[in-house]
C-alpha cells in the first residue's frame, strides 16, 4: 500500500527539484550576470507554487549564486574585479589539490573518458554554444576530481563554479573562442605521464587564465 504524501513532503520535493534545476542553470551560465528573476516567474517555469520557489531562491542566495537586494529584487550577481580575483584564487588553490589527489587513481579508463568529454568541449566551441561549453568544461573537471575522493574539497569547488557561472558566460562571449581550452591537453598528458607537478601547473593555468581576462 502506498502512503499518500503530506503537503509538507510534497512541497519539500518540489523545492528540491526547483533548487537543483535553477542551480544547474546558474552554474552552466544559462542566466546572464545581473539578470532579474521573480518568484512568480520561477514558479511558472517549474510548475510550482511560490513557497518552493522562495525556498529554492533562499538557498541559492546563501550559496552566493543569486543576489537579493534590500528592495527584494533577485538577480544573478555582477561580480567586481576583486570578487573575480578572489574566486580565481580559490580555484587555483582547490582544483590543483583535487587533481593531485585524483592522480593515483587516474587509470586508463578515466583518461579515455576525459578525452571523450574534451571532444565534446571542442564540439560546443565549434557550435558557439556558450552554456554547452561551460557544461562540458565543468564535466571534464568534475570527472577528474571525483577520483580524488575528497567530497568536502569538491563541494567547495562546485560552490565557486556556481558563483562564476553567469560571469563565465559573459567571458565566453567576450573571447569569441574558436578553439578548445589548450590546457586540457596538458592535463591529459600529465595524467598519462603520472606527472604531479605538471598536472598541478596545467590545472592552475586552465582554471585561472580565462578569469584573468575578465578583469579590467
Amino acid at each position: 500500500m502506498i502512503t499518500p504524501q503530506r503537503p509538507s513532503e510534497q512541497s519539500g520535493a518540489a523545492h528540491e527539484r526547483v533548487y537543483r534545476a535553477l542551480r544547474t542553470q546558474v552554474m552552466h551560465g544559462e542566466i546572464l550576470p545581473g539578470q532579474s528573476l521573480t518568484l512568480r516567474g520561477i514558479g511558472k517555469e517549474f510548475g510550482v507554487s511560490m513557497t518552493p520557489a522562495r525556498e529554492a531562491v533562499r538557498r541559492l542566495v546563501a550559496e552566493g549564486a543569486l543576489f537579493l537586494s534590500s528592495s527584494g529584487r533577485v538577480s544573478t550577481p555582477e561580480l567586481s574585479n576583486d570578487r573575480i580575483e578572489e574566486l580565481a584564487a580559490l580555484r587555483a588553490l582547490l582544483e590543483p589539490e583535487l587533481a593531485s589527489r585524483a592522480l593515483p587513481r587516474a587509470h586508463f579508463a578515466l583518461i579515455e573518458r576525459l578525452e571523450t568529454i574534451n571532444s565534446g568541449v571542442s564540439q560546443m566551441v565549434a557550435r558557439h554554444d556558450a552554456s554547452g561549453y561551460i557544461k562540458m568544461n565543468l564535466e571534464f573537471h568534475r570527472t577528474l576530481y571525483l577520483r580524488a575522493q575528497a567530497p568536502a574539497i569538491l563541494a567547495m569547488a562546485e560552490t565557486v563554479w556556481l558563483q562564476l557561472g553567469p560571469t563565465m558566460r559573459a567571458l565566453y562571449g567576450r573571447l569569441n573562442r574558436k578553439e578548445p581550452p589548450p590546457h586540457h591537453k596538458l592535463i591529459l598528458s600529465a595524467l598519462k605521464a603520472g606527472d604531479e607537478p605538471g598536472l598541478r601547473l596545467a590545472v592552475r593555468a586552465d582554471v585561472t587564465q580565462g578569469l584573468k581576462m575578465l578583469r579590467g
